[in-house]
């Protein structure tokens, strides 16, 4: 059989990083596989609906270069690949589960369920859910008379559907990465399946989704673990259990500094983003910062992503797209949690600048001098990428790094220039700058504007470290940048110059 794999996000706001490993993971299955990837939308509940969020979950994908086969915006053999446009599907087999007697009508309202929560709280059930033992004391198919079932019915009564799950059952599935997992459904309440609105929960529509697309293979977060026991009724009940993929729930990504699924509050809290790319908010229009924006390349994204709860038992730890193909198995998906270091995230995208040519991290930083209104030219830019890249962890750093060759610094750090300030650099500095502007434009090179002040050095009687720190502060502003002749060559004679007299005028 062919494998089918699929995420299903809801569209309820921006793309957690989590959410990201779980597609990339889906991804790599299918591609080794030679098998499928599908991208489809659940957004059956209406009330957390956001819009805009399904495009920019498939602008993630695109970004993360994780291209599903068949998505809303693809189409393909199994469409729609909307849960909403898929509404008719659903209630055919939540009344066949009805009239099977696996499930049931539930006519309570929103202060019966409160009132069951308060009446039946005891000591020892702290929280009472709408299970097993509760069931035939509430307002449901099971407790009232057939007639006034059928008479709440007949006048559009509001009603849910709920599963009945057994009082006395357990059940055994073999996770992919868990081993076997064990449950007792007596402590399971009776999962809504069926709202009020007709549409479909998430326990109803992923079981009969993932069948009639032909899933094969469902790898999904750890905390849908304890939802297992309703799904594999629900395939046993509707008889696909044949059919049923095969399951892995996938260990969290953790906090850094404590326990528990690392948050967007974290990251508020920490300072780095948890979102693949920025999401703004559309109700107070605040923007949530991602990964792309702050400078991540997709490919770094992507491979220390893949790090987070998988390795490949050599101690690799840098792969292509390519390569975690080949290396991925499901097998050797770690059962616990992985901590995120955002450090470590900072590294990987550090490597792939490294190892990127100049061409292609000039296009990528491109953006990050338009926005600080700077247009420089391909060759102009490759030049600096080429001088400032071992410095640059980010793409964001690129500007920071090297705004200097465009624009002469505001600020200069005279502070460090005056503590060994004397006339006899003045008088060095003077003359640089006479030199430097009496040097003919074709002789502008690096070699020669290194020549001519180790020159002048030697016949003023100074110490070349003396003034090459305050040279650099002149034409950076501070203690920081690449090779400061390489610095003079770029931005020409003419700027060369300029900032020297500014500056010797300044201090």
């Amino acid at each position: 059989m062919k494998v089918r794999v699929r995420f299903a996000p809801s569209p309820t706001g921006g793309l957690h990083l989590g959410g990201v490993r779980t597609v990339l993971y889906n991804y790599l299955f299918a591609r080794k596989h030679g098998g499928d990837f599908v991208l489809r939308i659940e957004d059956t509940d209406q009330s957390r609906f956001v819009e805009g969020a399904e495009q920019y979950i498939i602008d993630c994908l695109n970004w993360c270069g994780l291209i599903p086969d068949e998505s809303p915006e693809k189409g393909g053999p199994f469409a729609p690949y909307r849960q909403s446009e898929r509404k008719a599907n659903y209630r055919q087999y939540a009344q066949k589960l009805i009239d099977e007697g696996h499930a049931y009508y539930a006519f309570d309202t929103t202060e019966d369920l409160e009132q069951m929560r308060i009446i039946y709280k005891t000591p020892e059930n702290t929280n009472p859910q709408y299970d097993h033992s509760l069931r035939h004391k509430m307002k449901n198919s099971l407790s009232l008379p057939e007639a006034e079932v059928a008479e709440l019915l007949k006048n559009n009564t509001p009603y849910v559907v709920r599963i009945k799950m057994p009082g006395q059952k357990h059940l055994k599935f073999t996770d992919m990465i868990r081993g076997d997992v064990f449950f007792d459904c007596s402590l399971v309440d009776d999962k809504v399946l069926l709202k009020a609105d007709g549409m479909p929960t998430y326990h109803l529509a992923v079981v009969v989704d993932d069948y009639l697309m032909r899933i094969t293979h469902a790898f999904r977060g750890e905390e849908w673990l304890p939802s297992a026991p309703v799904h594999i009724l629900l395939w046993e009940y509707l008889g696909w259990m044949d059919n049923m993929p095969q399951w892995a729930h996938l260990p969290l990504i953790l906090k850094p500094d404590g326990n528990g699924k690392l948050s967007k509050r974290d990251g508020d809290r920490l300072g780095f983003p948890v979102f693949a790319m920025n999401w703004a908010d559309i109700k107070t229009g605040e923007i949530t910062k991602g990964f792309r924006e702050i400078g991540f390349m997709p490919q770094a994204f992507v491979n220390m992503l893949a790090m987070l709860g998988w390795n490949d038992g050599t101690g690799q730890e840098l792969f292509t797209l390519e390569d975690l193909i080949e290396k991925f198995s499901i097998e050797r998906v770690h059962k616990g949690g992985a901590k995120f270091d955002f450090e470590k995230a900072k590294w990987f995208n550090h490597q792939y600048i490294q190892h990127t040519d100049n061409a292609t991290l000039a296009a990528l930083a491109l953006p990050y001098f338009e926005i600080n209104g700077i247009k420089p030219t391909t060759e102009q830019l490759e030049k600096v990428i080429a001088l400032v890249k071992e410095r640059c962890t980010l793409l964001s750093d690129f500007w920071e790094q090297s705004s200097f060759f465009f624009i002469a610094p505001t600020v200069l750090d005279e502070k460090t220039i005056k503590e060994k300030w004397s006339e006899q650099k003045k008088d060095f500095f003077v003359a640089l700058a006479n030199k430097y502007s009496n040097t003919e434009d074709q002789e502008w090179n690096l070699l020669e504007i290194e020549h001519t002040f180790n020159n002048l050095v030697q016949q003023h009687a100074i110490k070349k470290g003396d003034v090459m720190l305050p040279l650099r502060i002149m034409l950076v502003g501070g203690k920081y940048g690449p090779g400061v002749f390489n610095i003079a060559e770029l931005i020409g004679k003419q700027e060369t110059v300029a900032r020297i007299v500014s500056a010797v005028e300044k201090i």
